[in-house]
Formats: structure tokens, C-alpha cells, sequence
């Protein structure tokens, strides 16, 4: 019996055990973790199979017609994108059988406390510090733009455990507790009105020894997985032909004739075959994954990601002239996931300008595309072999 006939065989003893009509939605999704189906490549017994990662089409297809319930992946992306493949690699087998399962249930969210104040581009610079006590890690530092901070019950943190080395050796991976004593989520309020991100204060906070993830000192090493796969999940996502935010655009351009210009026609196809190229590429990207962890080309993605996103809504704006000046709500919310093509032309124009500052910059991807993609010289970093203590801030 084939991988694909036997992945087909436990679906149906999925589906004929827990009926997706008379089943609880979380009923269903646990079942579904237990019983290897959740992500098949994953070893047995942590919701896989220890199978091919394509093989993970089967499945969904399967569930899919069955009309069974998904985990609701952009609510928990985070966690899906980049806790989940770091604790995999990381974690020790008590720490994986204790977060691997409500994470992909989306019984837990979980947020990135990686970004500071005077640590974003840079994020090796970070000051949050970790200092020991006995069996537990005492923190205390700010972190910002912190997504889902508000709804998270998880968060994997990168603190500095020793100041008295260069600033990438100092710096140690832990899961913080967002109920802890000392942890304060304010919201971080946008220039679309709502408060997607927060800023996230940590007084004292105790982390037991037990959720650190890696080595002490190791954490920039475990940090790139997460950074990896971040890019991958913001880039590299899958879309069906337009897709995303050319989707709008060229609906209203087929609806709408009479807003037509030659100049605008020439850009949309550009825009049109731009956003193809990506999408393809993005595939062809999540195809190199079967093989192994993601690499550096995940940055090449997010840079096209953030760069057609400005672009495509700016030309909506333009296509709709007066109408594109409109916003829909200013209301002051806090909300659960970004919804770029559920709101108008203004918000996506707005919003779209976050784009090539989350998950990376884009000065910072280009270098690392320069870099770890291309093979240039790396750019001269005249505090590369200087303690953290004694840089200038």
C-alpha cells in the first residue's frame, strides 16, 4: 500500500469516527492531531506521520470535500508559522508533547516578543535582559509591534543572558507565559485605527529553565529558525490565481470601465504579471520545503511580498480617484487577524505600508538576499567582535 493510499485510508477512519456534522469543531481537530493528520511530516505521536510534507495535500483534500472544520491557520499563524518549526527543532520531548497540540488545535495563540525599541532592524541589539535565579530566568524589558499580544497565551522571547560578549553570542530563546505576574500588553493604536500590534512591558517576569528553548548564549542561532519560516509564512503563502491584493484591482477594473486610463492599463499588467511571477514562485518555494528547513530565499519573497503590496494598492487608490480617498471606519479596534481584502482601497493602501517593515525590513532582506543568496561581500559591521556592554546606544 502506497503513503497516498494510506493517508487516504486514516482520513476516512478520521472522518467515519468523528462525522464532521455531528462532531464539536475542537473535538474534531484534536482527533485529528491524534491521529497523525494534522501535519503529516511531523515525527509520530506530535500530530504526524513522519511522511513527505506534499503529502499534506492528500489530507486536506480529503477533509476538504468531507466539509470538515480547519484550525482557522491566518487566527494562528504565528504559532503554525514559526513557534511550531522552532519548538520542533529546539524543544525537548516534555516541551513538544506540551505545546505542540493546543497550538495547532488553536487552543493557544502565541505572539513574537523579538522586536524593541531600539532593537527592530537590528534586532541583535536587543536589552531585554534575562538574568538566573536558581531554576528561573527573572526578565524585565520592552518589547513592540507585537501581533496578537492581546489574544496570545504563549510567546517565544529572545532576551540578553550575557552583556559581556559581542551581541549575537549573548542572547537566549525562551516560551514566556502572557498571563505571567509582569507581563503588561498595551495596544499599539495604527494609522488604520485599529490596534493589530502591541507593545508588551516585562517586569520581573519568571521564566522557569524548563521553557527555554536551545542552549544558553545559543538564542540568535534558534532565533534564525524562527525568522526563516517567518518569512516564508508572510511571503511565500498560497494564492490562487489573483489572489491577495491584486484581486480587488482587477475586479473593479472589469466592473468599473469607465475609470479606465491607458496609463493605468499598462500598470495594472504589470502589476497583473508581477503578482503571478510571485505567486508562482512562492510555490515553488513551499515545493523546495519538502526537502528540508527553509533558507534565505524565504527573504526574497518577503521583499516582493511587501513591494507589490505598495504598489498594487497605491494603483487602486488611483484607479478609483475620489472614491479611493474614502475610509470605511476609523473605530478603534483590536483585532484578531489582518484582513487586507475584507476592508476598501483606503485601508489597504494604509495598511500595505507596514508591509516592508514587519517580519524584516526591507534594508535588511536585501542584505541578506546580497548576502546569503547572491554571495556578495557582506557589508563592513565595525561591532560584530565588541561586547554588547560597550556599544554605543
Amino acid at each position: 500500500m502506497t503513503d497516498v493510499d494510506e493517508l487516504r485510508r486514516r482520513t476516512r477512519e478520521l472522518l467515519a469516527a468523528h462525522p464532521p456534522a455531528e462532531t464539536e469543531r475542537l473535538d474534531f481537530l484534536r482527533a485529528r492531531f491524534d491521529a497523525g493528520l494534522a501535519w503529516v511530516h511531523v515525527p509520530e505521536g506530535l500530530g504526524g506521520l513522519g511522511l513527505p510534507r506534499s503529502l499534506q495535500a492528500v489530507v486536506d483534500t480529503e477533509l476538504e470535500t468531507a466539509g470538515a472544520p480547519d484550525n482557522d491557520p491566518r487566527r494562528i499563524g504565528i504559532g503554525l508559522g514559526m513557534a511550531a518549526p522552532t519548538i520542533l527543532q529546539y524543544g525537548t520531548d516534555e516541551q513538544k508533547a506540551r505545546f505542540l497540540k493546543p497550538l495547532w488545535t488553536g487552543e493557544e495563540v502565541w505572539c513574537q516578543l523579538f522586536s524593541e525599541p531600539g532593537a527592530g532592524s537590528d534586532l541583535a541589539a536587543l536589552g531585554t535582559r534575562a538574568v538566573r535565579e536558581g531554576d528561573d530566568w527573572v526578565v524585565n524589558g520592552q518589547k513592540v509591534w507585537t501581533s496578537s499580544a492581546h489574544l496570545a497565551r504563549w510567546a517565544i522571547l529572545i532576551a540578553r543572558t550575557d552583556p559581556d560578549v559581542p551581541k549575537h553570542r549573548g542572547i537566549t530563546y525562551f516560551v514566556c507565559d502572557m498571563t505571567d505576574p509582569g507581563v503588561e500588553v498595551r495596544p499599539l493604536r495604527q494609522i488604520t485605527g485599529e490596534a493589530e500590534f502591541n507593545e508588551v512591558f516585562l517586569t520581573d517576569v519568571r521564566i522557569p529553565d524548563s521553557r527555554r528553548l536551545g542552549e544558553v548564549g545559543d538564542g540568535w542561532r534558534v532565533a534564525q529558525t524562527t525568522l526563516n519560516n517567518e518569512r516564508v509564512a508572510i511571503g511565500g503563502m498560497r494564492l490562487p490565481r489573483e489572489g491577495g491584493m491584486i484581486g480587488p484591482v482587477a475586479e473593479t477594473w472589469r466592473e468599473r470601465p469607465e475609470l479606465r486610463t491607458h496609463d493605468l492599463h499598462q500598470r495594472l499588467l504589470k502589476l497583473w504579471v508581477e503578482a503571478e511571477v510571485a505567486r508562482l514562485t512562492g510555490e515553488r518555494l513551499r515545493q523546495q520545503l519538502v526537502a528540508g528547513q527553509p533558507g534565505p530565499e524565504g527573504a526574497g519573497m518577503k521583499l516582493a511580498f511587501a513591494r507589490l503590496n505598495q504598489e498594487i494598492s497605491g494603483l487602486e487608490v488611483e484607479l478609483r480617484g475620489g472614491e479611493g480617498l474614502l475610509y470605511d471606519d476609523w473605530t478603534m479596534r483590536r483585532p484578531e487577524l489582518v484582513d487586507f481584502t475584507g476592508r476598501d482601497a483606503g485601508y489597504r493602501y494604509l495598511r500595505s505600508k507596514g508591509n516592508s517593515i514587519e517580519g524584516g525590513t526591507s534594508e535588511v532582506l536585501l542584505n541578506i538576499v546580497a548576502e546569503r543568496v547572491l554571495g556578495l561581500p557582506a557589508e563592513p559591521r565595525t561591532d560584530k567582535d565588541v561586547a554588547w556592554k560597550d556599544l554605543a546606544r
